[in-house]
């Protein structure tokens, strides 16, 4: 790999991780249009890590406030359980279907087909459907509506889906307003992708050579910018505009995706 290609696709991670759209999916379609190859998806895996750092950095102040607080204030130890009962079903799903989804899911891009699609679909009917919101806050979230929205997070293990697209639709219909449910998504990515990170680097340790460590290190770091810069814009798009053009991105792409498979480009 180039370092051209390295920061192509670091960028692409970090642009796409925390939007509705799955970065999973555009990063193997996108490492196969730039003729990239990722022995064991090393690459993939570690230039995660700047991502999740990028959203760490930019809740460092809540991060820290909550850790410091679980001792000492109530608010905090809510915040860690509301966290904790939205991440285990995801945990729970992985461990049991993660062979199932690396194995089949992951070398079908029709999968991703029609995952960006039918994703698009159920965002759009539930943006028309959406009640008027009881939660305007992410971290005043119920506990109960937290799990809900954890449930929804195992559909990420579909390529294509989106994990922030998933957990994004189970805030909606839970009664979260749009910058809530999205901001939600951000607190609930950090131990997600931290637990998937552990995980999926373990897995690949074998696969660990220094001299891949030059690009390595300009993925992570351009996956990190792109992830700082993007958060926050995002916020305000989504509670300006809602989330629709996502929803119509994804189904444009979806079917762009069938188009290349049935041509034989993918």
């Amino acid at each position: 790999m180039t370092y051209l290609q390295a920061a192509i696709l670091g960028i692409v991670q970090g642009l796409t991780e925390f939007l509705p759209i799955s970065s999973t999916a555009h990063l193997l379609i996108g490492g196969q249009l730039l003729g990239h190859d990722d022995p064991g998806g090393v690459f993939t895996v570690l230039i995660q890590l700047g991502a999740i750092l990028a959203v760490m950095w930019l809740y460092r102040e809540r991060i820290v406030s909550v850790v410091m607080g679980l001792l000492s204030r109530p608010e905090a130890r809510r915040f860690a359980i509301m966290l904790f009962v939205a991440f285990v079903p995801a945990v729970l799903a992985g461990l049991l279907l993660a062979d199932f989804v690396s194995s089949v899911l992951y070398e079908s891009p029709v999968v991703f087909g029609w995952a960006f699609i039918i994703g698009g679909i159920v965002m759009l009917a539930v943006e028309r459907i959406i009640r008027t919101p009881l939660v305007f806050a992410a971290d005043h979230t119920p506990v109960s509506r937290a799990f809900g929205i954890g449930l929804f997070q195992t559909f990420a293990l579909v390529p294509g889906v989106s994990r922030s697209g998933a957990t994004i639709v189970g805030g909606l219909l839970m009664r979260l307003d749009r910058a809530a449910a999205a901001e939600f998504s951000f607190f609930l990515a950090m131990p997600t992708m931290a637990a998937a990170f552990v995980y999926k680097a373990w897995e690949v340790r074998h696969h660990l050579a220094a001299e891949r460590a030059g690009e390595i290190a300009v993925g992570f770091v351009m996956a990190f910018l792109a992830a700082l810069i993007v958060v926050k814009p995002f916020l305000r798009f989504v509670g300006r505009s809602g989330f629709a053009p996502f929803a119509w991105y994804r189904i444009v792409v979806g079917m762009l995706i069938l188009a290349a498979v049935r041509s034989g480009w993918l």
